[in-house]
């Protein structure tokens, strides 16, 4: 097993002063993503078009994602920063988002029509580009200061800041301010968070990387120019492909052609997944994947369980919006957002005691329930034809992501090698950031064409085929 060379036992603080910044960055992305934009989105271009729309957005600026974390977690492996090698990265992205949000909140309050749909897509890649300078600096941290033994533990804080806190927050702050259409208290409130958590993630006991710095390996940074053009590239040929078949498709008579639909968006999504990880991580890797081809399965279960749950958040407000006709416009955020704290809640339930179970038991027994779990609560929400019922199935998704998010993550810490754990777990937002992008590029125009409650169905069977990816993570000697 690869460990990193630990010189100073962690404590408790360091649990918290490591992950803290997780936080901030998933309450950006959870007022971003399923409210703000989507209705802004909802507003610019209309209803005819708003899934393919948001879609669109949704692949452009995650795969600008993928590359800057890949790139900004190799660049902060070899930096020699005398404030030590990530904490540079993340107190720069802290200041670039602050000014993104503002930037949003202009928009919002300023422009209309296809003035204004542009406007937010180049602020949405700016703000990509800042948040995972800091994030795939960030995700070096575990794997640098944390032995492996205690690698499970801490990577359920990291699921605990990830997840259910800012849910919560959202659901009983910022929510309620985008469904009164306070949108600058959402962006305030989100700046703030921003400001203290990149303030405290300062406080790592970060230690300078000792040596000359290393050189820049510009032929691994073309590497990851290739992997992202060529995922971005098989995606949008699989998008493509379904966006032809879909007029034909919709032809058909009603259940034929959902039926249909419904095989081609999961095919669809399948090949971009298994696929697009394949070739991206060899791209990127050269020979290193083939020595290490748990860490190629570990992404693809990663991204198909991804796919699953942020595309649920993502969508969720134009699925309750189509089930419910009450929920119009800007109040499918009030019961959005009741949905996500009840996510939020049972996230945080099983998140510390998921890390626990995770170093007991395993992890793959652990990443295989939760994929089990998910598909189940999947299930029950799309059968619900009231809202606690749905958050009955919310309960079960949210259980399963806090579970998965503990186990899988120290999963992958210990498949990189430690001394190139940014550049690896960087490379693995092939999931974090492919798993928004195929699930809204591929699973968007299948929105307006069949439905949302058929598109959260997609999202489900994808639960239960990150579990078979697990059947294929068997570490190799270089990884023991």
């Amino acid at each position: 097993m690869n460990a990193p060379d630990v010189k100073k036992p962690p404590k408790w603080f360091d649990a918290i002063t490591m992950n803290i910044i997780y936080f901030g960055i998933t309450l950006r992305s959870q007022t971003l993503t399923p409210l703000i934009a989507p209705l802004l989105v909802q507003q610019f271009v209309g209803e005819s078009s708003k899934g393919s729309a948001y879609g669109t957005i949704r692949l452009v600026t995650l795969m600008v994602a993928l590359l800057v974390q890949a790139l900004a977690g190799a660049l902060s492996d070899r930096s020699t920063s005398r404030f030590g090698k990530r904490r540079p990265f993340i107190a720069l992205s802290g200041i670039l988002e602050i000014i993104a949000f503002i930037a949003v909140g202009i928009i919002a309050g300023t422009m209309e029509g296809m003035a204004g749909y542009y406007a937010l897509f180049a602020v949405l890649i700016f703000s990509m580009v800042s948040s995972n300078i800091g994030h795939g600096a960030a995700q070096g941290l575990i794997p640098d200061l944390v032995p492996t033994e205690k690698r499970g533990r801490y990577s359920a804080i990291k699921a605990f800041f990830e997840l259910p806190l800012p849910l919560i927050v959202v659901a009983f702050t910022v929510s309620r301010m985008v469904s009164n259409g306070n949108i600058w208290g959402a962006i305030i409130t989100i700046s703030v968070v921003m400001a203290a958590t990149t303030l405290l993630t300062m406080f790592v006991r970060e230690e300078p990387q000792k040596g000359p710095a290393k050189p820049i390996d510009w032929q691994a940074v073309g590497r990851l120019v290739l992997m992202t053009l060529t995922f971005t590239a098989i995606i949008l040929l699989v998008g493509w492909g379904v966006r032809q078949l879909l007029p034909t498709l919709q032809s058909l008579p009603n259940q034929q052609s959902r039926v249909l639909i419904a095989i081609v968006g999961v095919v669809g999504m399948l090949i971009a997944v298994a696929v697009g990880v394949i070739f991206s991580v060899r791209i990127s890797l050269g020979e290193q994947a083939s020595k290490r081809s748990s860490f190629t399965w570990w992404v693809i279960n990663r991204l198909a369980f991804l796919v699953g749950a942020n595309n649920l958040s993502s969508f969720v407000l134009y699925f309750i919006q189509e089930r419910f006709p009450q929920f119009a416009g800007e109040r499918a955020a009030g019961p959005t957002s009741q949905l996500m704290l009840v996510v939020g809640i049972a996230i945080l339930l099983i998140s510390l005691p998921g890390g626990w179970l995770t170093d007991k038991f395993g992890k793959k027994p652990l990443i295989f329930f939760s994929g089990i779990l998910a598909f189940l609560g999947t299930l029950i929400v799309i059968i619900a034809t009231t809202m606690p019922v749905i958050y009955v199935g919310g309960v079960l998704i949210g259980l399963a992501t806090g579970i998965f998010f503990s186990a899988n993550w120290a999963l992958g810490t210990d498949l990189v090698p430690a001394d190139q754990s940014g550049k690896w777990l960087g490379i693995s937002n092939l999931a974090g950031a492919g798993a928004g992008a195929v699930g809204a590029y591929i699973g968007g125009p299948i929105g307006d064409s069949a439905g949302y409650v058929l598109l959260m169905g997609l999202y489900g069977f994808l639960f239960l085929f990150s579990t078979l990816a697990l059947f294929r993570i068997k570490p190799s000697p270089v990884e023991a």
